[in-house]
């Protein structure tokens, strides 16, 4: 993930900034706990398609 597009990337429900999770190759949002999946190098940044991140899952 190229870290000029992190930079401008921000969560489109709080406008908050991402985090990269290279492993699960997407883009989470701490205070939404929403990651967002990257397919095919590009960040699919819609809610609907975005995962929920369990309350047990350590950001």
């Amino acid at each position: 993930m190229d870290d000029k597009l992190l930079d401008i990337l921000v969560c489109p429900i709080c406008k908050g900034p991402l985090l990269y999770r290279k492993a699960a190759n997407e883009l989470i949002c701490k205070p939404c706990r929403l990651g967002y999946p990257i397919q095919d190098g590009i960040p699919v940044m819609l809610e609907e398609d975005a995962r929920k991140v369990p309350a047990e899952e350590e950001l």
